[in-house]
């Protein structure tokens, strides 16, 4: 599969997708679930409600936000594929994780919370016709292909992956 090309994502996207240099997104993706598990399942619980300045999330509320918005990535990408032209909203993860309360769950259930949902999406690209990759839509007044979005939650997840690392190593 080829990368998704400029004119199908909004620049500010491109800070994600220059994360994953891989052609194989969806090798990429179920290659990460795996590091991300590796990374986070022997985190003590203890460190979960943890906030690590100058970042103002706990662990916590970084795990439930990986779910959030992969939720709202892979609807987008769903619903593009599916060839939906409806014009999607944006959302604010900040608002999102406000109103989530993720410090009151436990990290455990986080964690396979976003094994749950990173399963699903595999399983939703594994499974798309190839013309469906190409297939566009608009959300957050951006357009979007499906491939793009791909792209996106694989580079999201290694953005804060990077973040949660050093923040992990600071409170060992």
């Amino acid at each position: 599969m080829q990368r998704p090309g400029p004119t199908e994502y909004g620049s500010h996207f491109g800070t994600y997708i220059n994360l994953v240099p891989e052609e194989d997104v969806v090798g990429a993706m179920a290659a990460q679930l795996d590091e991300m598990l590796a990374l986070l399942r022997p985190v003590p619980e203890a460190v979960g409600n943890v906030r690590h300045p100058p970042y103002t999330w706990s662990v916590k509320e970084v795990v439930g936000h990986l779910a959030d918005s992969e939720r709202v990535f892979g609807y987008r990408a769903l619903r593009f594929a599916r060839g939906d032209a409806t014009p999607l909203p944006g959302f604010d993860e900040n608002a999102y994780a406000r109103m989530a309360e993720f410090d009151r769950c436990s990290l455990s259930g986080l964690v396979a919370e976003f094994e749950a949902v990173r399963r699903s999406h595999l399983s939703l690209f594994r499974h798309l016709p190839e013309p469906a990759w190409e297939r566009r839509g608009v959300a957050n007044n951006t357009t979007l292909s499906v491939r793009a979005l791909a792209y996106v939650i694989v580079g999201h997840v290694r953005h804060h992956g990077v973040i949660l690392r050093k923040r992990l190593a600071a409170s060992s």
